[in-house]
């Protein structure tokens, strides 16, 4: 990005800034590491803010400031691991190129959520199950219980984690 806008090149991008993913708007790749993702930031920042560019028109000037709070909000959730994660799927799945901040600690905790409590029916009821036999001292039946919700929920680590720490009495 050039450090002088024109109105046409801010016109143009205002246009298909609904289009862009985070990554397309900040030119980095999927790949990107923070460094690179830090770096995109502040050109495209610079280039876009509307303090950088006083002298456009009105018209030009709000729509460099639109694009500007968009760059800001991409660098905000991509330099998030987690934030960033979320965005990841959530842009395989559902193709949205958007992602609000409290839509991303919304999934976040939502996925949080799911680890520590199951994210099915029966996985959930199960590990209730385990912690009120671990209440109760018996280790035993905690272990068999939160196996049984491992079942149905295999892949989840807060589940997993418990297990080992009732296995290693810690």
């Amino acid at each position: 990005m050039t450090d002088r806008l024109s109105p046409l090149e801010v016109g143009v991008l205002a246009g298909i800034l609904d289009e862009l993913d985070y990554y397309q708007l900040l030119e980095v790749p999927r790949a990107a590491p923070p460094a690179d993702v830090k770096q995109a930031y502040y050109a495209s920042a610079r280039s876009f803010h509307p303090d950088a560019n006083r002298e456009l028109d009105g018209g030009v000037l709000a729509r460099c400031e639109r694009i500007s709070k968009r760059i800001t909000e991409a660098y905000c959730v991509l330099r998030d691991p987690r934030q960033r994660a979320a965005y990841d799927e959530r842009l395989a799945e559902t193709g949205r190129v958007r992602i609000q901040l409290a839509s991303a600690r919304v999934e976040r905790k939502r996925a949080e959520q799911e680890t520590r409590q199951g994210a099915t029916p029966q996985g959930r009821q199960f590990f209730r199950l385990a912690l009120q036999e671990a209440d109760r001292g018996n280790l035993d039946a905690a272990l068999q219980k939160v196996q049984i919700a491992l079942t149905f929920e295999p892949a989840n680590s807060g589940f997993a984690a418990q297990r080992d720490e009732w296995k290693t009495g810690t």
